[in-house]
């Protein structure tokens, strides 16, 4: 009971100490960051840095002339910066150079996508594409660096400014934080596109946001033969299909009602004649649960070391065997991403100044998974998703990860305000804490 009181007791003072600068001459001071980068040459600036970062999309930890860019531009701006962080990651620090430090993040890489959106800017790289808005987001980080580098000598501690690779899939956060880039970081803030909100938009919510995820394959084999005569075979595909079935139990036997989690089986393998049973099928998919617990445990009931196999169980029934792979190795599994309740607050109180609080939405979890969760599990943090949805465009509204997918630009200014402003604020929170 203490605990909570505590909490309760600190979170009141900073949200409250947040609200009291807004009213006393911070929120003009944040409302005049907006100002500046929707200024015409400032905004023109941040598009053409986006589109030439969306011509020539990198896939994760390949990122090397999009890390060229924004090493330009820091320089450019006279911003010191570490390179290589993570293989291609670029991590800039502007302010005091004592605490408090407050990091700001960004992913740079690319999807293995082809680009259907005929337009003056389209992917020159085929099979590549920036579908998921990582270009708009190393944009607005940029932006926000700008900004706070035209204020440098009145922050009141140290903001990290990090443009992160490999974020579809390979884990460039934990790499980043393996790296000890931001051990001496308190706190941190993420934004991330989302097409089904309007331009002028932002939303996330406090707690669990995004699902923690885990990729799977599993190879079952059999004895092949003539489907004229299964019994002297061991069929695959029925082991495999009845496996398949026995994982949809997990969530719908073995999980709380109340949580969400997913167990999907996403491609099967197996012969390519209708009348020969194969030797072999594989077959994988995803794992996802809105806690890390919860992945731990859906993980657990597969691995090969339970004591209760679930794929190689159904396996043996049909006097057939498995393997399950994780592919860890490859593809590291993702952590749920939790955002913190008082910085959760902190960005919100930010966003209302800037947009108004009827612009700022309260929105559910989803089973989308992101490795800003790696920064969650470290540190404090905030996600909030940012609107780029704009009706006056073809193709808006088209989802992530869409060949289709395009943005509203409108959103660049939007999202380096919020950015330097959630900084700004942060750092005057917290300038008791310097030394």
């Amino acid at each position: 009971m203490e605990f909570i009181c505590g909490w309760l007791l600190m979170l009141t003072t900073f949200v409250g100490g947040t609200t009291g600068a807004v009213e006393n001459g911070l929120g003009l001071e944040m409302r005049s960051l907006m100002d500046t980068a929707k200024e015409g040459e400032f905004f023109e600036w941040m598009r053409s840095v986006r589109r030439r970062i969306h011509e020539y999309p990198e896939l994760a930890f390949d990122e090397h002339k999009t890390s060229q860019t924004i090493r330009s531009q820091l320089d450019l701006l006279d911003i010191e910066y570490s390179w290589p962080v993570a293989k291609t990651g670029v991590v800039a620090a502007i302010g005091s150079g004592k605490q408090p430090w407050f990091s700001l993040r960004a992913d740079m890489d690319a999807l293995p996508i082809q680009e259907l959106v005929e337009w003056e800017h389209k992917s020159k790289y085929n099979g590549k594409m920036h579908a998921c808005g990582h270009d708009a987001h190393v944009t607005m980080l940029l932006g926000a660096a700008r900004l706070l580098q035209n204020k440098r000598d009145e922050l009141k501690g140290t903001v990290k400014l990090v443009f992160q690779p490999g974020e579809e899939g390979h884990a460039g956060a934990y790499h980043v934080l393996k790296e000890g880039a931001l051990d001496d970081s308190q706190a941190i803030f993420g934004l991330h596109v989302a097409p089904e909100m309007l331009t002028g938009t932002v939303g996330s919510k406090p707690g669990p946001l995004l699902a923690g995820a885990a990729r799977f394959s599993a190879v079952i084999q059999g004895k092949g033969g003539h489907a004229a005569s299964p019994h002297l075979g061991r069929d695959p595909v029925l082991a495999a299909s009845l496996a398949i079935l026995a994982l949809q139990q997990i969530v719908s036997r073995e999980t709380d009602p109340l949580e969400a989690r997913v167990v999907t089986v996403g491609f099967i393998e197996a012969g390519q004649a209708a009348n020969v049973i194969p030797e072999t099928v594989k077959f994988g998919g995803t794992l996802r649960s809105v806690t890390t617990e919860g992945l731990l445990y859906l993980q657990k009931r597969i691995r090969q070391f339970d004591e209760i196999k679930v794929i190689e169980m159904q396996a043996a029934v049909h006097q057939c065997s498995a393997t399950i792979d994780f592919m860890e190795g490859k593809l590291m599994s993702y952590p749920a991403t939790v955002n913190d309740e008082v910085m959760y607050e902190h960005a919100k109180s930010i966003g209302e100044v800037l947009l108004g609080q009827p612009n700022v939405h309260l929105i559910p979890a989803t089973m989308a998974a992101e490795d800003f969760s790696f920064y969650s599990q470290k540190m404090p943090a905030a996600f909030f998703m940012i609107g780029i949805k704009n009706e006056t465009l073809k193709y808006s509204g088209m989802p992530l990860h869409s060949p289709f997918f395009v943005l509203d630009e409108e959103v660049l200014p939007i999202g380096a305000a919020l950015h330097a402003a959630v900084a700004i604020s942060y750092l005057e929170s917290h300038a008791d804490e310097r030394h």
